[in-house]
């Protein structure tokens, strides 16, 4: 009795202090930016919004509303979303080093974006859009492709996972950069989208991406007490009663929906579902009830602050937020090769 109440304790500790964290970077990311706004000004800003007809605001609270708060939370779900999917590729299949990035799914999501936007395609489907819509179908098909060469070639090797993985993103790039060179006038548009930002994202973008996300968080949520049985073993997971494969073909899906949805209002921001899960491990442990919204949360704090970097590192221009997600990440996957090595060795 006395252990279940220091872990739900513990537990409770842990969520209050990502939310506090994930507000702390959100207020931040709020205030700063080429134009900083005081402590003194920012509260009364926010006061404004909340209290004030537009007609009054200021122009420190007409900034806030109309280009930073959409930008923020816009990047607070993305990152959310790519760390979810992220921990749910790496519960699914028994892979640390998995993610949607990695695995081509991001490059999936990518090429079906680019072939909307740079042929002008036009189309909607659920009332929504063309660009998510046709992202979410590269990503699966690239998932589904990676995955089948695997075990196809590899067996359920994590090697031979990998190096599908990063044949077939090399082959879809690839496709993408020929896209590009082709595209004329849209070129500089479309480099700066692959490599992953939230410059000039506004309402519109949060609200076209808010069915993906609620339907992709939706399933993964919903069936995390089963992935933590499937993360142990497939044959753990028969004997709680899961019906393995329809529960994993439902989280594939989630994991591409959330994927691509994130890749088609940011372009391709890479290594967020593969380095904050593991940190989500560190903090709550395996058990996909506590990981997935502990992922949820520092994946949202993290790509809330690598987007905050990118607009004041250089300003008043702005970096790209792939590249500073990249400059993290690259090192990490790095010595999460040394870690499993040496625990080979």
């Amino acid at each position: 009795m006395e252990i279940g109440r220091r872990s739900l304790t513990r537990t409770l500790s842990i969520a209050a202090t990502l939310w506090l964290l994930l507000a702390l970077v959100i207020l931040a990311s709020l205030a700063v930016g080429a134009v900083s706004i005081p402590s003194a000004r920012f509260g009364v800003a926010l006061k404004q919004i909340l209290t004030t007809p537009m007609a009054e605001w200021s122009y420190e609270a007409i900034i806030i509303w109309r280009l930073r708060l959409p930008r923020v939370l816009l990047a607070a779900v993305v990152g959310a979303a790519l760390a979810t999917a992220g921990a749910v590729l790496q519960g699914l299949l028994h892979n640390g080093m998995a993610d949607s990035y990695v695995l081509g799914v991001s490059s999936g999501a990518s090429l079906g974006a680019a072939v909307v936007m740079l042929l002008g395609l036009k189309f909607t489907f659920l009332g929504l859009g063309a660009v998510a819509p046709a992202a979410f179908l590269g990503a699966v098909l690239a998932l589904i492709t990676v995955i089948t060469i695997a075990r196809r070639v590899a067996g359920k090797s994590t090697l031979g996972l990998l190096l599908a993985g990063i044949a077939m993103s090399s082959f879809l790039s690839a496709i993408v950069s020929l896209l590009v060179y082709f595209s004329n006038e849209k070129i500089q548009p479309m480099i700066f989208w692959l490599m992953g930002g939230f410059s000039a994202r506004g309402w519109n973008h949060l609200l076209l991406v808010t069915p993906y996300l609620v339907l992709g968080y939706s399933l993964a949520f919903s069936l995390n007490r089963y992935l933590t049985a499937i993360s142990i073993s497939d044959q753990t997971a028969h004997h709680f009663g899961v019906n393995v494969e329809k529960t994993r073909l439902a989280l594939l899906c989630s994991s591409a929906l959330l994927t691509a949805a994130s890749v088609a209002v940011s372009g391709v921001i890479g290594f967020v579902g593969l380095m904050i899960p593991h940190v989500g491990r560190m903090l709550v442990g395996h058990n996909y009830r506590k990981l997935l919204p502990a992922s949820a949360l520092l994946g949202a704090a993290f790509l809330t602050a690598a987007d905050l970097l990118a607009r004041v590192i250089v300003r008043p221009t702005e970096l790209p937020v792939g590249i500073i997600t990249a400059l993290c990440g690259g090192p990490f996957f790095l010595y999460l090769l040394a870690k499993r090595r040496s625990e080979v060795l």
